[in-house]
């Protein structure tokens, strides 16, 4: 007997009061903590992903976030209520704060810049008005950062809160102490303004710096949070696209229910204008199909009886009955949106580096500032300069924007390429792209339609008109799909189809019956030679076309006498060719990979432009040619159906699996291409490039900022308030330069 595993339960949370990068790694190292749990914790989306738990042992994961010092709620679904009100309550309280931050801060400043540069303007007791304009910035609107530092201080850990409260605490504290206890002047001058020196007198007041400080943070903090909100709405969108009520057609009446009771068989009824609220069959009417919210693909689809809806989409001109095929969790769009949480949820490899440097770096920045300020204080310095230079140090050095560079880019790209039809799984598919070489595509199901067409018809002693009405009359009697499209075409091109009598399919070689008064057999040359029948030059000489041209040869006879030749072929894609071309002009070379015979395969290569051609290959031998191209040192992306390409896309360096209907979670693909049409192709590799660029651009910007300013402040050439400034601005340019990867447009958006 062979043992079965389980799979194994997790569980999703919102986590809220995580103000850093290092507030999401103490979170998770706090549920790693539990037996046999594996959790993943990202400061952009705020949510945990937590393995080893299922839903009955979520309280175990909510206390243990409580006790790390952070609130968590259990994720349900699509339900996003609790994040979105906390993250509401959140940015109320930093927009209330920043507002009274901001008008204490400019007379402060005023008033402080103003009597220090003008020491012939000041009156007795102006220190103490300074020092209470001061009180509430750094007592009420700064109280966030306290908070979190007192919480963290609490389980004897720091975060960037903890630098920046300092900063603050020692500011005002060292400014406090000098009108106390201080003298209230001192000799030289030591304190900058701009960059300029303050005159005797003002050069122990840090109250500006304390307040700057402050209201630059609040400010940071502010636009930050509103920007993480946006980059989630993207997926947010994609979550609103789904309708909350049904009209259900019960026994002849139409009766409007919430979305959540309709069932599978369902007759449902959809209006013009009306989301068409789960998947379905049309039983009756004919319209026109919005997809382009869900899609990208900006012309409406025209639909009919037996055609197939999805969910989500927009009935635009039309009265449809729609049989309910998958409701709920099991529509398309409701699997787009888990497979695109999922993936914005995870980690990319480089941010999980950055998280562990982010949870030593702040402790290293205090000891940092402490050993900055008390060397400049042993050479000389005075005491106001090497307190000063110190706390430059301490801000200057927040690795906030590294924090925020990786996550938010993924979150961004993500959610961009689901609105256009791409679900991107995880940060590997990202990660792999920007090193692929090569692009592998199937043929059938992916270049082609998979359906066949008639090519050419060549009549032998009959007309033409009566050999296509001879074979779909035979072929009305087969399921088979050179059958249906045979019978399709002899729809179209004559009248009258007969109802086959005696009818016999032969398994792999064709089909006869009755037709009338004659005795029609149908199918491939083995059949013939079955049937002793003769093919002769004509008949000849059209299969040897047929098969130069990589086309299927039906021969067609009646009595035993051969009346003519049909050939196939599967039709390739509209925007086949342009997909490759834009493939190539990306810097790939191309490669179809397909079982089909060698002809075939090149009559689609020549069409398309492929550059290379592996033809005859079984599906089970696809990823040894996907290995073969791995050795010889290229970086392989494969294009497939999803079907027979399971093997190949997982073993491909990237997976890209061309797909529709309710069948995309079960993919072996790194990138699920939802879109019909090809085009999504070059889009899918241009976004997830366009967004592994992003992460790099905001790494570079993130790493490079901390390490040209620290040794700036080191040696004392930047102003404290300057530095709590240039902090802000560097992780608020991280965040929107993430949200540039939202104006990526489709290439069926440009034409």
């Amino acid at each position: 007997m062979t043992a079965t595993t389980s799979p194994v339960e997790s569980i999703e949370l919102d986590v809220s009061g995580m103000t850093c990068a290092a507030c999401a790694g103490r979170v998770e190292r706090a549920l790693n903590k539990l037996d046999g749990v594996e959790a993943t914790v990202n400061y952009a989306t705020e949510r945990a992903l937590v393995s080893g738990l299922g839903p009955k042992q979520a309280h175990l994961a909510l206390a243990q976030v409580e006790r790390a010092g952070y609130g968590a709620h259990l994720r349900d679904g699509s339900d996003d209520a609790w994040s979105a009100r906390a993250t509401e309550i959140r940015i109320g309280s930093l927009r209330r704060r920043l507002a009274v931050a901001a008008l204490l801060t400019i007379p402060l400043m005023d008033i402080t810049i103003v009597l220090a540069l003008v020491p012939e303007w000041r009156f007795p007791g102006w220190e103490w008005i300074c020092l209470l304009i001061a009180l509430p910035i750094v007592a009420w609107a700064a109280w966030p950062f306290h908070r979190a530092t007192f919480r963290n201080l609490r389980h004897g850990l720091v975060s960037m809160d903890t630098l920046v409260s300092l900063g603050i605490i020692a500011s005002f504290g060292w400014s406090a102490a000098s009108l106390l206890f201080g003298p209230g002047t001192a000799s030289g001058p030591t304190y900058w303004i701009g960059f300029g020196l303050a005159p005797d007198g003002a050069n122990s007041l840090y109250l500006d710096v304390a307040a700057g400080m402050t209201t630059f943070q609040l400010a940071g903090r502010y636009f930050e949070t509103r920007s993480r909100r946006r980059a989630g709405d993207v997926l947010g969108a994609l979550n609103e696209l789904a309708a909350t009520h049904v009209r259900v057609l019960r026994d002849g009446a139409e009766t409007v229910e919430p979305v959540a009771k309709l069932q599978v068989g369902d007759v449902f009824v959809t209006l013009p204008g009306e989301t068409i609220p789960a998947d379905g069959t049309i039983l009756q009417g004919t319209a026109a199909i919005d997809t382009s919210a869900m899609t990208g693909e900006p012309a409406p689809v025209a639909v009919s009886p037996g055609g197939e809806v999805t969910g989500g989409t927009i009935c635009t001109d039309g009265r449809l009955e729609v049989t309910a095929t998958s409701v709920g969790a099991h529509t398309q769009l409701a699997q787009m949106a888990v497979l695109t949480e999922q993936a914005q949820a995870r980690k990319a490899g480089v941010q999980k580096l950055v998280d562990r440097i982010v949870t030593w770096f702040v402790p290293a920045v205090i000891a940092l500032s402490i050993a900055v300020g008390t060397v400049w204080a042993i050479t000389g310095a005075p005491a106001e300069q090497a307190f000063g230079i110190g706390v430059s140090v301490l801000i200057i050095a927040c690795p906030c924007a590294l924090g925020l560079a990786t996550p938010t880019a993924l979150m961004v790209g993500i959610g961009r390429a689901a609105t256009l039809g791409i679900l991107i799984k995880g940060h590997d598919a990202l990660e792999a792209s920007g090193g692929i070489t090569t692009v592998v595509l199937d043929k059938t199901g992916t270049l082609t339609t998979g359906t066949m067409t008639v090519v050419t018809v060549t009549p032998i002693g009959v007309t033409r008109t009566e050999l296509l009405h001879l074979a779909g009359s035979v072929e009305r009697g087969s399921e088979h799909a050179i059958a249906r499209a045979i019978e399709e075409s002899a729809r179209r091109q004559t009248t009258g189809l007969q109802t086959p009598e005696d009818f016999s399919a032969h398994p792999g070689l064709g089909a006869s019956a009755r037709i009338g008064a004659s005795r029609v057999l149908i199918g491939n040359e083995a059949l013939m030679h079955e049937h002793a029948v003769e093919l002769g030059p004509a008949a000849r000489e059209a299969s040897e076309t047929a098969d130069e041209n990589g086309y299927t040869a039906v021969f067609v006879a009646e009595d035993g006498e051969l009346i003519g030749v049909l050939t196939l072929t599967d039709a390739i894609k509209p925007n086949a060719e342009r997909a490759v071309s834009l493939l190539q002009s990306q810097g790939l070379e191309t490669v179809l990979l397909t079982g089909d015979s060698t002809p075939a395969a090149r009559r689609v290569a020549v069409a398309l432009g492929i550059d290379r051609v592996h033809a005859g290959v079984l599906p089970s031998q696809k990823a040894e040619v996907i290995r073969e191209l791995q050795g010889r040192g290229e970086q392989v992306a494969m294009v497939g159906d999803g079907i027979n390409d399971a093997v190949a896309l997982a073993t491909a360096d990237l997976g890209l699996a061309v797909v529709a209907g309710t069948d995309i979670a079960l993919k072996a693909a790194d990138i699920i291409l939802v879109r019909d049409d090809l085009l999504v192709i070059p889009d899918a590799i241009a976004i997830a490039r366009k967004t592994l660029r992003t992460i790099r651009t905001n790494l570079v910007w993130a790493f490079g900022y901390n390490v040209a300013a620290i040794p700036l402040a080191a040696l004392g050439l930047l102003n404290p308030l300057i530095a709590a400034g240039a902090m802000s601005l560097s992780s608020i340019f991280v965040v929107y330069n993430s949200l540039r990867i939202q104006r990526v447009r489709g290439l069926s958006e440009r034409r």
